[in-house]
C-alpha cells in the first residue's frame, strides 16, 4: 500500500460518518497521505424527486444535514489543531457524478465510505448506492461497517 498518497472519506452526513472519518485519518497518518473529506449536498428536493412540497420532510433533512455536519466538523477540527491537513470539499449534485469528478480531480488513490445499508429514507433523502460506487470508480474503495446495535450480531 505504498502508493496511497491521497484519500478520500465519503461522508453521508449520518451519525456512522465518524468512523469513515477516523479511518481515513488512521490510514492518512499511516501512509503519509493527503486526507479529502467530501460532502455532497443531493438535496432530493431540488433535483426533482417530489412532485409536491413537503415541508416538514424538508425541514428534518436540513435539521438532520446541519447536525452531521457540526459533528463532522468537530472532528476535522480536532484533528487540524493536532497540526494534520485535512481538505474538506463540498459539492451540490448528483453524488455517484460528484465524487467520479473529485477522485478525478485530486487523483485519489483510495475512497473509504459507509458499507451499511440506508434506511430507505436515507437512500431517497442521500441518494447513495454502494453497488454503483463500487463500479465506477477507478480507484480502491474501502467499505466501514457501522457498529452493531447492542443485542445483535
Amino acid at each position: 500500500m505504498e502508493d496511497i498518497r491521497r484519500i478520500l472519506v465519503v461522508s453521508r452526513m449520518t451519525r456512522y460518518c465518524r468512523k469513515a472519518v477516523h479511518y481515513g485519518i488512521s490510514l492518512s497518518q499511516k501512509y503519509g497521505a493527503e486526507l479529502y473529506v467530501l460532502h455532497v449536498v443531493h438535496d432530493s428536493f431540488i433535483f426533482g424527486r417530489w412532485n409536491l412540497p413537503i415541508p416538514s420532510l424538508e425541514e428534518e433533512y436540513k435539521r438532520a444535514l446541519q447536525e452531521a455536519k457540526g459533528e463532522l466538523h468537530a472532528i476535522i477540527d480536532l484533528e487540524r489543531k493536532k497540526g494534520m491537513d485535512i481538505k474538506e470539499v463540498i459539492k451540490e449534485g448528483k453524488p455517484i457524478e460528484e465524487i467520479f469528478n473529485t477522485v478525478k480531480e485530486e487523483q485519489i488513490d483510495l475512497i473509504i465510505v459507509l458499507a451499511h445499508e440506508e434506511s430507505h429514507l436515507e437512500h431517497f433523502l442521500f441518494g447513495r448506492s454502494n453497488d454503483e460506487l463500487v463500479r465506477k470508480m477507478p480507484c480502491s474503495v474501502l467499505l466501514v461497517k457501522k457498529e452493531p446495535e447492542s443485542g445483535g450480531f
